[in-house]
């Protein structure tokens, strides 16, 4: 392979490695998953097998989906995610498990903006907004001082002279397409980091629920329009890559850019 190229990212979940930081919320019940599918069940099916209790949609195979529709309005009416056998969808699927309610509300307001625009060549501002996070979001729970940081793009000061602090964090994956990319951690790899209380203890088994139920209220057409997320390149995060221990790896300004210069008037 030549230099600089990246590998290719495995297509089905035997490549996982579920002792990653990042997968720690969800290797309880991604990993009985992935090796239903590594023995030979379908990842729909799989997936499927992993629900517990009510659910708002079921797994079904991508066949399912009618040429023509569009994927999220078929979800919404009739409450069936269709599902290929990749990681993408693998991914997609673990995320439906865990944050049901949010997936749901991302899923409503998709669907009412196709209902009232249509498929456009070019999503319109909400449903790039929700596309984003859906793909390539991330929830973080973090001290002010952390935040103000991240947000003035101030590398030295959120990676090295405030590390003690990330003891006091903790950074939720929710964008599938993100978890895809990470079975090859590149340096590059950025989440849209959208802002959580700290007061939701997602430390505790139901820490997740309590996230979900949180965040599903917070999606709002209003406010998300916007898109109200933060840049964060996730393997700069203390305890998720051994080689940022050494404060170089963060002198990288292709990956830890600075902030965008505001022009003079």
């Amino acid at each position: 392979m030549a230099a600089g190229v990246s590998p290719p990212t495995p297509t089905l979940p035997g490549a996982i490695d579920w002792s990653a930081p990042w997968l720690a919320p969800w290797r309880a019940r991604g990993q009985p998953v992935a090796q239903q599918v590594q023995g030979g069940s379908p990842v729909g099916q799989a997936l499927q097998a992993a629900v517990r209790g009510a659910a708002p949609v079921v797994f079904a195979a991508q066949s399912e989906l009618p040429d023509g529709v569009a994927y999220e309005q078929y979800i919404w009416d009739t409450r069936r995610v269709p599902t290929r056998d990749n990681l993408h969808d693998f991914f997609n699927g673990l995320v439906w498990l865990h944050f049901p309610h949010t997936k749901r509300r991302l899923n409503e307001l998709q669907a009412q903006a196709i209902a009232a625009d249509g498929v456009q060549a070019v999503r319109g501002p909400l449903r790039d907004a929700l596309t984003v996070f859906d793909e390539n979001g991330a929830l973080l729970q973090a001290p002010d001082a952390l935040w103000d940081a991240l947000r003035a793009r101030d590398w030295q000061r959120l990676f090295i002279d405030l590390r003690p602090l990330w003891g006091q964090a903790r950074l939720v994956l929710f964008g599938h397409a993100l978890m895809e990319k990470l079975v090859v951690p590149r340096k590059s790899m950025v989440a849209h980091v959208y802002q959580a209380p700290a007061a939701i203890n997602t430390v505790a088994r139901e820490g997740i629920a309590a996230l979900d139920a949180w965040l599903a209220l917070e999606v709002q057409p209003d406010t998300w329009a916007a898109k109200p997320f933060t840049p964060l390149p996730v393997l700069g995060v203390p305890g998720w890559w051994p080689a940022n221990e050494a404060p170089q790896f963060y002198a990288d300004a292709q990956v830890f850019r600075p902030p965008r210069a505001v022009p003079s008037p």
